[in-house]
């Protein structure tokens, strides 16, 4: 399923746009088939999305994590 943040997301215009093999993977893995394991949507989803830092990669789930718990 779609995460429904893709079309709106940032991270991909801004940060891989010179690593589009690297992008693809990604984009594969968290946008197009499970969302909820993204960690830039698990801060969306729980905190809104103006508390996703701009650096925060789809794959940093401790991160995540971290800023949810002391946000929370």
């Amino acid at each position: 399923m779609e995460c429904p943040l893709l079309k709106t997301c940032n991270f991909f215009q801004d940060k891989m746009e010179n690593m589009p093999a690297t992008a693809g993977i990604m984009k594969k893995r968290y946008c197009l088939k499970d969302n909820s394991k993204c960690a830039r949507f698990m801060v969306a989803s729980t905190l809104g999305r103006e508390k996703v830092p701009a650096d925060l990669f789809p794959n940093q789930h401790d991160k995540a994590e971290n800023l949810i718990n002391n946000n929370g």
